[in-house]
């Protein structure tokens, strides 16, 4: 049964590696599979879900898709191109700004709000958009692990570690991940003042974007308050953010639908739930779950054990500097989901507390997407972006820009972590 668990495994790895559009099908088919032959017992299919991040998800997406409607991004923009002296000042903030943005609404989605802007700077000005949108890219994929609700693997890690939204600002007496993020950020600041040294085009902004409905952006507000207030609520339900995140959504589903009469903005916000990201998280929740039960996860567990040793620093930097190599080429959601329970089971192993491993693990599986252009859904989207402008791109651009972005930001991150939770 684990030589057959293992097989399916690998294979749903390698079909998800090669055909990514095909990663939630061959996620739901493995773990229909592991069903159907018993590796998992139907009886613990419920139990094997991670509802909460299921509902987190998918109540963020609609509120981030009435929120791009609303047009509060493109204003925001406005603001900071008035602000800056010159294109290289532009590049740097609107780089930071979609960090910020991505701190708090999906990778993908903040790609999409804000490359627009991007091009349409570049267009004016008559210069290759190229480097900035992969600039908006990287930097859009490096703040997600900032917060809870920054990204999916936030989210993962949020929710099997028990984590609350401030935990990832501050937890047990000691500054949090989102402090490594931030130091990672700033640590490409000087990378972006070099490559962009010769832009010094100054820009004007002769009209600002006028928002539509100040509501999404409440809606948005509210939802990061009582994510923060849930924190401080001593035994609450598992899927309490969850039923925050989809109350929200609800209600800015209810208010439009109130305002307008119509019913087509809520279409398009349901229709904007990505529903392949749902489906491989199903699949892989159930796939893991059997895994587990089979004991795999304990034999990986032994194993990288074997290759680290009992010494927490080569541990921690194998941790880090792996994930940041396998997640240039592999999509850091499996991976991050199937490390999760391995580093719980080295911590316990070790006597350790799993934080610094947990954290280690979203540094380098999130920050290591940056490398290259497929590491990341919000590199592939600036890919697509720029070849509908008619720029073709390749490995090699995109790691002009990634690789120095990465490293930098990785490098601060790694030694933040270990500074501040090695003792």
């Amino acid at each position: 049964m684990k030589i057959l668990a293992l097989v399916l495994f690998i294979l749903m790895y390698i079909v998800m590696v090669a055909r990514q559009k095909y990663r939630p099908h061959a996620a739901m088919a493995v773990a229909a599979l592991y069903l159907v032959t018993g590796i998992l017992p139907v009886g613990q299919v419920i139990s094997s879900i991670n509802w909460n991040v299921l509902m987190m998800i998918s109540g963020t997406m609609i509120l981030v898709d009435y929120f791009i409607a609303s047009g509060m991004p493109l204003l925001m923009a406005d603001l900071i191109m008035e602000k800056s002296k010159n294109v290289m000042w532009i590049i740097i903030l609107m780089s930071l700004f979609a960090g910020l943005i991505s701190a708090f609404i999906d990778n993908v989605a903040t790609v999409l709000m804000v490359a627009p802007i991007g091009m349409a700077v570049c267009r004016k000005l008559k210069i290759n958009p190229v480097p900035m949108i992969f600039s908006i890219a990287v930097s859009s994929n490096l703040q997600g692990a900032a917060t809870l609700v920054g990204d999916t693997t936030s989210i993962l890690l949020g929710s099997y570690a028990n984590m609350d939204f401030l935990d990832f600002f501050f937890m047990q007496g000691r500054p949090g991940i989102f402090f490594a993020v931030e130091l990672g950020a700033l640590a490409t600041i000087p990378i972006m003042r070099f490559e962009f040294r010769h832009l010094t085009q100054e820009t004007l902004v002769t009209e600002r974007t006028q928002v539509k409905s100040l509501w999404p952006s409440f809606l948005l507000l509210a939802m990061i308050s009582l994510l923060i207030g849930a924190s401080f609520i001593p035994g609450k339900p598992e899927i309490s953010n969850g039923i925050i995140c989809l109350g929200l959504a609800g209600l800015a589903l209810l208010g439009d639908r109130v305002k307008t009469g119509e019913r087509e903005g809520v279409r398009r916000a349901l229709r904007s739930l990505d529903t392949e990201t749902l489906f491989l998280l199903l699949g892989l929740f159930i796939v893991i779950a059997g895994v587990t039960q089979v004991g795999l996860i304990e034999d990986l567990t032994r194993l990288i054990a074997e290759v680290g040793g009992s010494h927490l620093f080569w541990l921690y930097s194998l941790v880090v500097w792996g994930s940041v190599l396998i997640s240039a080429f592999v999509d850091n959601i499996p991976y991050v989901a199937t490390m999760l329970p391995v580093l719980t089971g080295l911590a316990t192993r070790l006597g350790i507390s799993p934080y610094i491993l947990y954290f280690g693990l979203l540094t380098g599986a999130t920050l290591g997407g940056n490398l290259t252009p497929i590491g990341a859904s919000a590199n592939i989207t600036a890919v697509g972006l720029l070849k509908k402008e008619g720029y073709e791109t390749g490995f090699a651009d995109f790691m002009k820009v990634g690789v120095p972005y990465t490293l930098a930001a990785v490098l601060a991150g790694y030694l933040y972590t270990w500074f501040v939770w090695a003792g």
